[in-house]
């Protein structure tokens, strides 16, 4: 792996601006975007869709409940899996740095209509994740506020979070910058700060526990209780492609998003894996975790730890970095949304193309990454039972979302695409994409596999049944409207002709 020779850090602001300019416009775009998200704030944005607070808060007690200490180790081992993702879609958008992500990269590298299909699992899964994470912060902030805990404070506080995601993503790419900023620091305090402390005060074990599974197992296999308890690492890793869903805002996207990809693996990894241990160190009484006898071991420990008054200050800090992930979400969302409008592709693309030069950010593609989510927030009024099925999806959408830009790029490579962005891989692309690919999927299978005997079939299902029916309405719809082939953008240009089944010139495009 090496950075191509030929990319340089250095050069004025204006020469890199009308380099960016110049090589989107050979890609077929102009770009409404301002460059004024800085490489930092680029980062933060991937670090805190990432979020480790919220990841581990919200499945550590399941994940310790289902397989002990050790399931740690899934942090490392989806760490790997997800990092060798991250350097293809590194690759990819070194090449193709076009706001929108995984839909522009499909589209260059398979065609329109798998594009098309890789942009509708990614989205709803997207929509479906800023519900569940602004969901999963209303308890949170609820205690903050001293509402009494109910289905309806959980649904006003997680759309209090939705509000105030949404006004920071509609005041522009510089507030959207700073806000990604300041949740970064929330996120490192919650992680170092928070974490070192349990450490100092409420250790109770030795770093010899992360080998005992306390029994977690009952008396069938470890294996199987750890690739269950492997979900909180399946759900911690994703976020690094935020980076590159904002490409047309940030100076010298091909050297920079990719640097800010591998970060956000790295140090979001780390942080992760560091905030699980201190809690796993922090529980006085695993097996009463174990046994469903502490089925809210985060609460008791910052409890014990911090006393009433300090766990609400540890809580708002919580609350924080929910509020940025949502924010981050969103601004992918968002930005997906537009592209799509942008190649008219999906119905409403007057709309989501739409652009606010005050603002330099697509308003109504943000109302649709507000709206969606706070539908799918109100419909747990009806069933509580209800978002849980719904959510079930999120992480397994954006896995297959990946998987479908990882399977394009193979394909690609196998048909004679040599990338030629600023970031490359070299000799190592192929045994890294395909290694990508069968993670991707071993990961996949894992989060559809049947795991309660004695429920009802459907719910048993419920993760492979949500994913069929998301690509089946996809196909449906694809079928009776035919959007994916409106726009007549570039597409699958990354294959040399004489191997491409869509043979596309890239046209001139009046803007």
């Amino acid at each position: 792996m090496q950075e191509n020779l030929n990319s340089k850090n250095g050069g004025s602001a204006s020469e890199h601006h009308d380099s960016d300019a110049a090589h989107l416009e050979s890609l077929g775009y102009k770009s409404e975007f301002r460059r004024d998200m800085s490489p930092w704030a680029n980062f933060s944005l991937g670090f805190t869709y990432l979020s480790p607070v919220v990841g581990v808060y919200t499945l550590f007690a399941y994940a310790l409940a289902v397989g002990g200490p050790p399931m740690i180790w899934s942090f490392v081992i989806v760490g790997l899996g997800q990092l060798l993702v991250a350097l293809n879609f590194s690759e990819i958008v070194a090449q193709y740095p076009v706001s929108g992500g995984v839909y522009p990269w499909a589209r260059r590298l398979w065609g329109r209509k798998w594009a098309w299909m890789t942009g509708w699992v990614y989205l709803i899964a997207l929509l479906v994740t800023i519900a569940s994470v602004v969901y999963g912060a209303g308890p949170f902030l609820g205690q903050i506020l001293g509402f009494e805990a109910s289905v309806d404070s959980t649904i006003i506080s997680a759309l209090i979070i939705l509000i105030l995601a949404t006004i920071i993503n509609f005041l522009g790419t510089k507030v959207l910058a700073t806000a990604a900023i300041i949740g970064f620091a929330a996120e490192i305090i919650g992680a170092l700060v928070v974490g070192g402390w349990l450490l100092l005060t409420e250790r109770h074990h030795g770093l010899e526990v992360l080998f005992d599974s306390f029994g977690a197992q009952g008396s069938g296999s470890y294996f199987v209780a750890f690739a269950a308890a492997s979900l909180i690492g399946i759900f911690q890793y994703y976020g690094f492609e935020a980076c590159g869903d904002v490409a047309e805002e940030v100076p010298n996207p091909g050297v920079l998003i990719p640097k800010a990809m591998r970060r956000t693996i790295y140090i979001g990894g780390a942080a992760a894996t560091f905030v699980c241990i201190s809690l796993i160190l922090a529980v006085a009484d695993i097996p009463a975790v174990i046994a469903g006898k502490d089925v809210t071991p985060v609460d008791t420990i910052l409890n014990n730890a911090f006393g009433p008054i300090g766990a609400k200050v540890v809580l708002g800090i919580v609350v924080i970095s929910f509020l940025s992930c949502a924010m981050s979400l969103q601004a992918a969302a968002s930005r997906l949304a537009y592209s799509y409008g942008r190649d008219d592709m999906i119905v409403g693309s007057r709309l989501l193309k739409k652009f606010s030069t005050t603002r330099h950010i697509p308003p109504y593609a943000l109302l649709l990454a507000a709206f969606a989510p706070a539908m799918i927030v109100l419909g747990s009024k009806v069933s509580t039972d209800a978002i849980t099925k719904i959510v079930s999806f999120a992480a397994f959408g954006i896995y297959l979302g990946f998987q479908l830009v990882v399977l394009a790029a193979l394909r690609a490579r196998i048909k004679g695409w040599k990338p030629n962005g600023r970031y490359q891989l070299g000799k190592w692309g192929l045994p890294i994409n395909i290694g990508a690919l069968v993670y991707g999927i071993i990961a996949m299978i894992n989060m559809c596999w049947p795991r309660t005997p004695d429920a009802p079939w459907y719910d048993n299902y419920i993760v492979l049944i949500s994913g069929v029916v998301v690509v089946v309405t996809g196909l449906v719809y694809m079928m009776i409207h035919r959007s994916y082939g409106h726009s007549s953008m570039p597409y699958n240009d990354a294959i040399p002709k004489k191997y491409s089944s869509e043979q596309n010139e890239p046209k001139e495009i009046s803007m």
